[in-house]
């Protein structure tokens, strides 16, 4: 299946959305604190590369990604 740009660039900001909430809820850090975590993350980095397909995963699953980088 092929995906638009538009549709790929609207499934990484949801997915951006959905690590970010996560990280605020399950590491009890503030809104800044969170996007800083996530944007300055490999993860964010992949999630961005259309040929790693992260944006086709569950949130839990790209989280898991992102706490596996400490």
């Amino acid at each position: 299946m092929t995906i638009t740009e538009s549709q790929f660039q609207y499934m990484v900001e949801a997915m951006t959305s959905d690590l970010i909430r996560l990280v605020m809820e399950n590491e009890q850090l503030t809104m800044p604190e969170a996007f800083d975590r996530v944007y300055n993350s490999k993860t964010y980095e992949h999630l961005h590369n259309p040929k790693s397909q992260l944006y086709y995963q569950s949130p839990g699953y790209v989280y898991a990604c992102l706490c596996g980088e400490a």
